[in-house]
Order: structure tokens, then C-alpha cells, then sequence
């Protein structure tokens, strides 16, 4: 496979039609249909149907979606990785994570470096712990932003000074807004819109299993999210009260909304991870060395 052809079939499953992906491309239509033709057989499986007016993906097509991008970002990081060896010190830093008020630390290292550093560009990517770690693994982001517990055996790390707090966000006319705290007991009676990380698969390895205990499996959970915002929406709508960490949202902006701290409290750290025996570029070492000399200790 080349790099080019996944580029074309890339711009055909973003056009969703051949005639737009050739313009786009600047190719003529035989020419791209030629070579989406050859990486078919290439790959032994049909990648797309082809009906009057679109384009659609097969099942096989999808799977190669998602490997093509990742390939390209891959190839795009390293040809910018050695581009910045050339220069003093440039080139762009990939960094994924949950979100979390932590955030604030590692913005104040970026801000520092960008100030002395122009030529050095971020890149943040936002996920839960799966999806940080999976592209720390395939070489995708040079560092991950993970609230704790996580498993960091394969990760070297450092530990950021504050903990996070885990709350209810409500509407302000709800019953359980006149209590200070919640208990495990409130929330046994309300919907839940629970953190993905809350949630059966993750809840083991996240810490909530042992605030929850057996109560877990009893708990109306009837939406989950990843991202914060969305889950203040479904608040706003009525859907349910929502858990999660402290001062994601803003619940002086965002009408008719606040919080709540869980009783007995339920705190997450986060962690900076990368991978151990990592060879950086010049610009995710100088990060690195910003963020031991601000957070650990001498």
C-alpha cells in the first residue's frame, strides 16, 4: 500500500462519491477509480459500494478507514518529528487526556515554552483513559493525561500536585441542591448520567466500584458521556443528574445548574504518562524536562 493511494481513499470516504473526491484531488475520475480498483485487489476485499450518485464503505472499508488515518497521522508525526531536528527547537507535541481542572498545570508548561519556544506547536487530543492509552501504544501521541487509579506498569510518569473532586451537577431546583453533599444513599433514587468512566467495564480499575460497592449494579444509569459538556446539556434537558469531576462545568454560566461533592469523598490525581524507553523529538524532550523541573521535587 501506498501512502498516496490511502490518501485517495481517504478523500472518496470523506466525498462519499468519486467525482467529488477526483476534483478535490485534482485526478480525473478514471484515474482515481483506477487506483481505489488496484487497492482492492490489493487488499483481496471490496472497500466500496458503488451506488448511482455515492459512495458508501463496506464493513471491510470501514476497518481500513480507521487504519488509514492512524497511518497517516503516524507518517505526518514523523516526517514533523524530523523536520524539527533541523530547526533549534521546534516541531509539535501530542499530548491526549481526560478532562480535568489538572489541565491548568500542564497549559501553564505549555504557555512557558511556547513564550521561549514559538516553533513548537500542541496538539490535544480528548479521551478517556482507552482511548489516550491506545494511541500511546501505536505511537500516535507523545504524552497521556490520566486520572488515577490507572495501571501505569508500562508507563513512566509524574504526578500532578491536586486532586480532582467527583460530584452531582443538578438543576438547582432539584430536590437534592438543598443538601451540602450526596450520598450513596441519594443517588440510588435519581437517573444517572454517569462518566464512561464510571461505567461496568471501567468502574474495577477507576475507584468506583469501591465507593458504590454491591449498590453499583442497582444504580439507573441512563446515559453515559465522555465529554463534559455533553453531559451538561442532558442536565439542562431534564434527563438526569450527572457525576462528575469538579469545576468541568461551569455552573455559574450555565443557568439553572450546580453542584454537589460526594459524601464519603471520592477524590482522582492525574497522571503525565509516556511510554517507557521513549525516543522523543527535541521538542517532547524539552517539554518533559519543563515538566520535571516544575512538578518533581530535587
Amino acid at each position: 500500500m501506498e501512502i498516496r493511494v490511502l490518501k485517495y481513499f481517504l478523500m472518496v470516504a470523506r466525498e462519499g462519491s468519486i467525482t467529488g473526491a477526483a476534483n478535490s484531488l485534482h485526478l480525473t475520475q478514471p484515474t482515481l477509480s483506477r487506483q481505489l480498483m488496484d487497492l482492492e485487489k490489493e487488499l483481496g476485499h471490496k472497500l466500496l459500494i458503488r451506488g448511482k450518485h455515492n459512495i458508501s464503505l463496506t464493513p471491510e472499508g470501514m476497518m481500513l478507514r480507521k487504519r488509514a488515518e492512524e497511518i497517516i497521522d503516524m507518517v505526518e508525526k514523523t516526517e514533523a518529528d524530523f523536520n524539527a531536528i533541523n530547526k533549534i527547537i521546534g516541531g509539535d507535541i501530542y499530548i491526549g487526556g481526560g478532562e480535568t481542572d489538572s489541565m491548568k498545570y500542564i497549559a501553564g508548561v505549555m504557555k512557558d515554552i511556547q513564550n521561549e519556544y514559538p516553533e513548537i506547536k500542541f496538539h490535544i487530543y480528548s479521551g478517556n483513559a482507552e482511548d489516550v492509552t491506545e494511541k500511546l501504544e501505536k505511537g500516535l501521541l507523545d504524552f497521556g493525561l490520566l486520572i488515577q487509579p490507572i495501571n501505569l506498569s508500562k508507563y513512566d510518569y509524574i504526578s500532578m500536585p491536586e486532586k480532582d473532586v467527583w460530584g452531582v451537577v443538578m438543576p438547582q431546583n432539584s430536590p437534592l441542591a438543598a443538601k451540602k453533599e450526596i450520598t450513596l444513599e441519594d443517588l440510588k433514587y435519581v437517573p444517572i448520567i454517569a462518566s464512561r468512566q464510571m461505567s461496568k467495564k471501567y468502574s474495577a480499575e477507576s475507584g468506583f466500584l469501591d465507593w458504590f460497592g454491591e449498590e453499583f449494579e442497582n444504580l439507573n444509569i441512563i446515559a453515559t458521556y465522555n465529554l463534559v459538556y455533553n453531559a451538561a446539556k442532558m442536565v439542562e434537558a431534564g434527563l438526569g443528574y450527572a457525576i462528575t469531576l469538579d469545576k468541568l462545568i461551569n455552573t455559574e454560566s450555565i443557568n439553572g445548574l450546580t453542584f454537589r461533592p460526594l459524601s464519603p469523598k471520592l477524590e482522582s490525581g492525574l497522571d503525565v504518562v509516556w511510554k517507557k524507553y521513549q525516543v522523543f523529538s527535541p521538542a517532547a524532550e524539552l517539554f518533559l524536562k519543563k515538566l520535571k523541573d516544575k512538578f518533581i521535587q530535587p
